[in-house]
């Protein structure tokens, strides 16, 4: 199994333990689910928007989807 998807579980995990609690569990659990997205998004933003050295959008290749934008 890759660590990503551990990470995955690890995260659901504590924030399925953490409802209800009331301690402010629920808050840093879900802090750290937040992060981890904004990993994810941070790497795939890198991955789609390799742009000039201005920083415009680069060109699509053959074949490549818009969706991502």
């Amino acid at each position: 199994m890759s660590t990503d998807t551990e990470k995955h579980r690890a995260l659901l995990g504590a924030l399925k333990d953490a409802q209800g609690k009331g301690d402010g569990s629920f808050e840093t659990a879900a802090v750290a689910a937040f992060e981890h997205v904004f990993e994810h998004l941070g790497r795939l933003n890198d991955h789609v928007a390799q742009g000039g050295p201005d920083g415009e959008e680069r060109r699509l290749k053959d074949g490549e989807s818009a969706t991502l934008r």
